[in-house]
């Protein structure tokens, strides 16, 4: 889980993504807004969904197989809900 959240942070710090980390190890409030806002279809089949959890606002975006497929296909910013800044790859 650590590796994929540096994995995460890493990309948004390196592209210049504002971004807001939430640590839901040491707050409850966080973990139990995550647990909420995970739609039931993006839900494992037994247990808590597991970070990382992406959002756009309280917008649910993905976990990590999702970012990271974005990522692949350089639709990162399509994914994350924004506007890519000029010069950068986009999908079509």
């Amino acid at each position: 889980i650590k590796k994929q959240q540096q994995d995460v942070l890493g990309f948004l710090e390196a592209n210049k993504i504002e971004f807001e980390e939430k640590d839901i190890a040491a707050n409850e409030e966080n973990r139990k807004w995550m647990r909420e806002n995970v739609p039931e279809d993006s839900r494992p089949a037994s247990g808590n969904p597991l970070p990382p959890r992406l959002f756009n606002d309280s917008r649910y975006l993905g976990d990590y197989e999702a970012f990271f497929e974005a990522r692949e296909n350089n639709a990162v910013y399509a994914f994350l809900g924004l506007t890519a800044p000029p010069g950068s790859k986009v999908e079509p």
